[in-house]
């Protein structure tokens, strides 16, 4: 008999602020249990997903991290939605084909576009031809967006990320998934709560800000967990990594061009990376960079360059690459690894004149890497919030216009992640309503087969 399961996915939650900060969540799992998750490499969003939907690690389902070099494009992308990305056999099919009653909601978990889950809710804004971002989500089946948008208003795209990002995205989430329930109610529900990312980044996790966050995100997850345990649902609360304080950024990227490795492009908006003719240059995510080297030969002055650098803790070759599950075409030829307070930024120009002019927005898909400093304003542009609201009126004016608002210094970032933790009790965190699985240490590749048992039973 297919069972009710509810999959939290709390992002940056660890064993520890479970333990001392989260009450809600520690009542609902009553008799329950809750254990340290070990991380898999890079300790990020997307390969974390990839794994626990998969029981894969990177070398098999091919998510090496947030993005990485598509070689065959020449390009850097990140945040790709395509499910076509991830291989293996995800838990939900594999649940469907053990018992075709099996059907799954999946609520803003990553790669959710043409999924082959029942249903799937994606941020997926619109680009008008006049440069403007509008806020929107893509849904299957098509009439659940219409459905979705009627009852909640449009999805708070520019609260999910960026300068204004906090819990108002967090809570649309959630009415999304009670929405969802009320309606289909689905066997398995995947929701993902992204509140911990934003002020365990901008303050570090010891901030009271920060702290406080936990508690807000205990009661928004409490809620919903509430909801489903009403009727009679079993709950996971997961997360991918811990956030750890981090006291400046490494740019290997400069580095690697001083070394005469890296190629920019001059252009009439600012240098751009040249990646197609670089002949090494790192994609930077967080604490690791994956670094793409294109000639073997090339690979000793390249991690040469990259060590010399203070905040670099080591640079990871094949056979290193293969010990961490991570040996895959998608990864750089040399994985970085920042130290424990530490994290590398994307930057490749030495100017801030030849800055180009994406680096002052929020640009998930033009950046080469990864960039929290779209978390604030720049401070160092005299009233930079005049200046969005007459950005605001050129939009609404149909102008074309530049939110150019975001640092291009990265030094206000407090917290990171991507390594692999230094303490369990500071790393993912698998919690469970249920009992029957209670272990001292959950594997981050057993959390499909976990799933399967609650959904289906023991096998």
């Amino acid at each position: 008999m297919v069972r009710l399961l509810l999959v939290l996915d709390v992002v940056g939650l660890t064993p520890r602020l479970l333990r001392e900060r989260a009450p809600g969540l520690r009542s609902l799992l009553g008799r329950g249990f809750a254990a340290p998750m070990s991380a898999v490499l890079p300790a990020v969003t997307c390969p974390a997903q990839a794994t626990m939907l998969t029981g894969l690690l990177p070398r098999d389902h091919g998510i090496v991290g947030n993005g990485w070099y598509f070689r065959d494009l020449a390009e850097v992308l990140f945040w790709r939605q395509s499910n076509a990305l991830v291989a293996g056999e995800k838990v939900w099919e594999e649940a469907r084909r053990r018992d075709p009653a099996v059907t799954c909601a999946k609520l803003f978990w990553w790669f959710n576009l043409y999924s082959s889950a029942d249903l799937s809710v994606t941020p997926r804004p619109y680009y008008p031809a006049d440069g403007r971002k509008i806020p929107g989500i893509y849904a299957s089946p098509p009439d659940l967006e219409a459905d979705l948008s009627t009852r909640l208003g449009t999805f708070p795209l520019f609260q999910f990320w960026g300068p204004g990002a906090g819990l108002v995205s967090t809570e649309w989430i959630a009415a999304c998934a009670k929405r969802v329930l009320e309606r289909h109610a689905p066997a398995l529900t995947l929701v993902y709560l992204p509140h911990l990312d934003y002020d365990f980044q901008r303050f570090g996790p010891g901030d009271s800000r920060s702290l406080a966050a936990v508690g807000v995100v205990d009661r928004v997850a409490s809620d919903l967990a509430a909801a489903w345990r009403e009727r009679g649902a079993e709950v996971v609360v997961v997360s991918e990594y811990g956030i750890g304080p981090v006291a400046g950024w490494v740019a290997p990227n400069r580095a690697l061009r001083e070394s005469g490795l890296l190629r920019a492009r001059p252009t009439p908006h600012g240098e751009v990376l040249d990646a197609g003719a670089s002949r090494a240059f790192a994609v930077c995510d967080h604490q690791v960079a994956h670094v793409y080297v294109r000639d073997p030969a090339d690979r000793p002055r390249a991690r040469a360059a990259l060590l010399a650098l203070p905040g670099v803790e080591a640079v990871l070759g094949e056979e290193e690459k293969r010990a961490a599950g991570l040996d895959h075409p998608r990864a750089g030829e040399l994985l970085a690894l920042a130290a424990r307070d530490r994290w590398f930024a994307y930057p490749y120009w030495f100017d801030d004149a030849a800055a180009p002019d994406f680096a002052r927005t929020v640009d998930i898909h033009r950046k080469p890497g990864y960039d929290p400093a779209e978390l604030f304003l720049d401070p160092a542009r005299p009233f930079v919030k005049a200046r969005i609201a007459w950005r605001l009126l050129q939009k609404a004016l149909g102008f074309r216009y530049l939110m150019d608002v975001i640092p291009l210094d990265p030094s206000p970032v407090r917290g990171s992640h991507g390594r692999l933790p230094d303490d369990p009790q500071d790393g993912p965190v698998y919690a469970c309503t249920d009992p029957a699985g209670a272990a001292d240490r959950v594997e981050m590749t057993s959390v499909k087969a976990r799933l399967l048992d609650l959904l289906l039973g023991a096998r």
